[in-house]
C-alpha cells in the first residue's frame, strides 16, 4: 500500500519551507518516526518523520525546493523490504574496486547537491573532509574549510541564504525602518548576585537538578520592572498601544543558522528554578534544531546576552512588534567608589534599546534603574519590589 508524506501543517505566518536536507534516498528502507528531511522555514527546522515502516519509493521535491503546507513530498510502500544488492561477479570485482576512488573524487550521493558540485568542481575527495553537518554529514561549507586549509587559489563562492537568515535580515530593516530606536545605558554591580550564587548555587542545583545561572536574575528583575512600567512592556499597532498584562519575555539563543528568541511565558509568576529550566530546555532544543514553531511566537520584551561572547557594549535591536530589548555584556573586574572608598567589583553595561514612539526617555531610564537595583539588591526580587 503506498503512503503519502507530506508537509506538515504550516502556521499562518509561515506560508511555505525549504527542503534543506534528504536523510534517505528512494529504495531505502525506513521506519515508523524515523525522520526522513528536514525542513527548514523561516522561524525553525522541522523534521518530518515516516508514518509507517517500508521503503521510500519515491522522492517528489529535491534539496533546495520550497514546498508549502500539506504537499505530498514522498511515497512509501508500505511493508515492503528493500532489495539486498545483486552479488557482483569476481570478474567484476577489480573494475569496481579501480572505480571507487574516482567516484568518490567526483562527489558523493551522500553529500548535499551544493557541497557534491564545489567539491567535483575543485576535485576535493569528499571522504578527506571532516563533516561537521547532522550525523557528521558533509555540507558545502565543510568543502570550502577544506580548500582554504589546503591553500591554493583565493576562492570565493556564492551561497543563497538560508530561509533563517533571510527572515532575520527581513526582521532588522523593519525594525530599523519602522521603529523610531534609541538606546539608553547603566552599569550594574553584580558583586551581591555573584556571592548569591556561590552562596545557594550548590544547594539549588541539588534540589532543582539545575545550576542557577545569571539569566534567571535578569528575567526575573525584568519582568518586575515591566509590571511598573508598563508601556515598555507594550506594543504598537497601526495607531493603537497594546498593553500586555503579561511578561512573555523572549530569550536569544545563538544557533548555528542564525539567532532565534523562543519565549518564556508568564516570567512574572516563574520561579528562578523554572526560569532556568525553562531556558535549558529551549537552548539543548535550538542545538539539535528540536525548537518548535509554537516556542517562538509571541513575546512581549527580549534580553539578549552578548557577553556570552565577550561583547562589553553593544545597541541591540528591538525585535518588532515588540518595543524594548535588553542587552546583557560581559562582566569585568573594575575599580568603582564604594562608599568613599576605591574598590574592585565585577561590573556589567546593560543597554535597553526602545521604540521612542510610545516610551519616553524618562520611563526607560527609569526602567533601566530599576533592573540595577534589583540586581545590585538581589532579595528585591525575593520580595517583589
Amino acid at each position: 500500500m503506498s503512503i503519502e508524506v507530506k508537509v506538515p501543517v504550516l502556521p499562518e505566518s509561515v506560508s511555505d519551507a525549504t527542503i534543506a536536507t534528504w536523510h534517505k534516498k528512494a529504495g531505502d528502507s525506513v521506519r515508523r518516526d524515523e525522520n526522513l528531511l528536514d525542513l527548514e522555514t523561516d522561524k525553525v527546522v522541522l523534521e518530518v518523520p515516516s508514518p509507517v515502516d517500508g521503503v521510500l519509493k519515491e522522492l517528489k521535491f529535491k534539496e533546495g525546493d520550497t514546498v508549502t503546507s500539506q504537499q505530498v513530498v514522498a511515497i512509501i510502500e508500505e511493508g515492503a523490504v528493500a532489495e539486498a544488492p545483486k552479488a557482483e561477479k569476481k570478474a567484476d570485482a577489480a573494475p569496481a574496486k579501480a572505480a571507487a576512488p574516482a567516484a568518490a573524487k567526483s562527489g558523493s550521493a551522500e553529500l548535499p547537491p551544493g557541497a557534491a558540485a564545489h567539491a567535483a568542481r575543485n576535485d576535493v575527495n569528499p571522504a578527506d573532509v571532516a563533516g561537521t553537518g547532522r550525523g557528521g554529514r558533509v555540507t558545502k561549507e565543510d568543502v570550502v574549510n577544506h580548500i582554504k586549509v589546503g591553500g591554493g587559489a583565493r576562492p570565493e563562492q556564492r551561497v543563497p541564504m538560508t530561509r533563517i537568515r533571510q527572515r532575520i535580515a527581513e526582521r532588522m530593516m523593519q525594525s530599523k525602518n519602522s521603529i523610531a530606536m534609541l538606546t539608553s545605558f547603566n552599569e550594574v554591580n553584580l558583586s551581591k548576585v555573584m556571592a548569591m550564587r556561590k552562596e545557594l548555587g550548590e544547594g539549588f542545583e541539588k534540589s532543582h537538578g539545575i545550576k542557577l545561572g545569571f539569566m534567571s536574575f535578569f528575567a526575573k528583575a525584568a519582568a518586575n520592572a515591566l509590571q511598573k512600567y508598563p508601556v515598555v512592556n507594550a506594543s504598537v499597532d497601526g495607531s493603537d498601544v497594546i498593553y500586555h498584562g503579561y511578561a512573555d519575555i523572549s530569550i536569544a539563543v545563538a544557533t548555528d543558522k542564525g539567532l532565534v528568541t523562543p519565549v518564556l511565558r508568564n516570567v512574572e509568576n516563574m520561579s528562578f528554578a523554572d526560569i532556568e529550566g525553562s531556558i535549558a530546555g529551549y537552548a539543548k532544543a535550538a542545538r539539535e534544531g528540536g525548537l518548535k514553531l509554537e516556542d517562538l511566537q509571541g513575546g512581549t520584551f527580549t534580553i539578549t546576552n552578548g557577553g556570552t561572547f565577550g561583547s562589553l557594549m553593544s545597541t541591540p535591536i528591538v525585535n518588532p512588534p515588540q518595543s524594548a530589548i535588553l542587552g546583557m555584556h560581559a562582566i569585568k573586574e573594575r575599580p568603582i567608589a564604594e562608599n568613599g572608598q576605591v574598590v574592585i567589583a565585577p561590573m556589567m553595561y546593560i543597554a535597553l534599546s526602545y521604540d521612542h514612539r510610545i516610551i519616553d526617555g524618562k520611563d526607560a531610564v527609569l526602567f533601566l534603574v530599576d533592573i540595577k537595583n534589583q540586581l545590585e539588591n538581589p532579595h528585591r526580587m525575593l520580595l517583589g519590589l
